[in-house]
């Protein structure tokens, strides 16, 4: 269980307002209009064959984690690469090439509003960086039936489709970047009592989109707040 923490510092309360406000709105939108049917999620025996689906109950928003490379990484003779600037320069984008069945059922939870935190992966500083949105549910990923798309799945039928994405848009970077050694040195710290001590990304490492509980997603955004000098970021509230 995670443990209760103090009170959320004035800049926190500040962000977290904004963000909420945001989401609240989006969640007006999707009742008052008609939104594109979510994918039906996996039948019970294809469930069976792979790892259970993640939840998220209880918010009326749920939290997400997206990994993505900052650099260059050649996949036949195509750069995979994808940063957190280039979200920012492009404004939105599709999450397309995931092949993993437990990141694949974490977008078709996805839905208009939600928020996540762009991950940056593979590199000499992997962390978390900065804020996005999900501005379209999921929807069939058609780069699983491109033959010249690094991530082209050959077992792909495009009558019973199993490879799907969604669109997300730039939100705002991070005060600092969130590191993993940072993560990883506050849950050796604080063990069961860290608020981090049962996220997936803790848990399930090579997991590219993974849920996050609102209660981990606060704790990052204040820890992103502090000023890091030693091991200040480390010391309990």
């Amino acid at each position: 269980m995670v443990a209760k923490r103090s009170s959320r510092s004035a800049a926190l309360t500040a962000v977290s307002a904004t963000l909420t406000k945001e989401a609240k709105t989006a969640n007006l939108a999707r009742k008052r209009t008609r939104r594109e049917t979510v994918p039906k999620l996996l039948s019970t025996t294809d469930s069976q064959q792979h790892e259970q689906e993640p939840t998220n109950e209880g918010s009326e928003n749920s939290y997400w984690l997206f990994k993505a490379e900052p650099e260059s990484r050649i996949v036949d003779g195509v750069d995979v690469r994808f940063s957190f600037d280039d979200l920012s320069r492009e404004g939105q984008a599709s999450w397309d090439g995931v092949r993993n069945y437990e990141a694949r059922n974490c977008m078709k939870r996805m839905k208009v509003g939600d928020f996540g935190f762009f991950y940056h992966s593979n590199c000499k500083t992997p962390g978390i960086v900065g804020i996005l949105k999900v501005c379209k549910e999921a929807y069939i990923d058609h780069t699983a039936f491109d033959p010249k798309h690094p991530y082209y799945d050959p077992k792909s039928d495009k009558e019973k489709p199993k490879w799907f994405m969604v669109d997300v848009e730039y939100v705002r970077p991070l005060k600092r970047l969130i590191g993993l050694h940072e993560l990883k040195a506050h849950l050796a710290k604080y063990s069961s009592k860290s608020p981090l001590s049962d996220m997936a990304l803790m848990r399930k490492s090579r997991l590219s989109v993974s849920p996050v509980k609102e209660s981990e997603w606060s704790f990052i955004l204040e820890l992103a707040d502090k000023e890091v000098e030693g091991d200040a970021s480390l010391e309990s509230k």
